[in-house]
């Protein structure tokens, strides 16, 4: 995943945002990239109506997919077809299951 361009994201949980935005990726000040297990800045771009997620709010979020491959010590390489996150709170934990 890149955070200069526009990066969507699907939501891997049951948090009732749709779809995400990525606007920045913690760590580094000057990090481009995010992998699996990163923790990043996000807007909402999508969400069902009615819910304590709204469109154009800005949380936090982890990395569970990308397609970008990862390759593992013992060789595998493991890809998926789309990005997703899982919403987490300020402590860290998933906001849903």
């Amino acid at each position: 995943m890149h955070s200069l361009y526009i990066t969507h994201l699907n939501v891997a949980d049951n948090s009732r945002a749709r779809e995400l935005m990525c606007i920045r990726v913690i760590g580094a000040s000057n990090r481009r990239y995010a992998h699996i297990g990163d923790v990043i800045v996000v807007v909402i771009k999508g969400a069902v109506p009615n819910t304590p997620l709204e469109r154009s709010e800005v949380i936090k979020v982890v990395i569970v997919r990308t397609c970008k491959e990862l390759k593992r010590h013992n060789g595998m390489i493991v890809r998926y077809d789309d990005n997703a996150a899982v919403v987490i709170d300020q402590e860290g934990n998933p906001k849903r299951t």
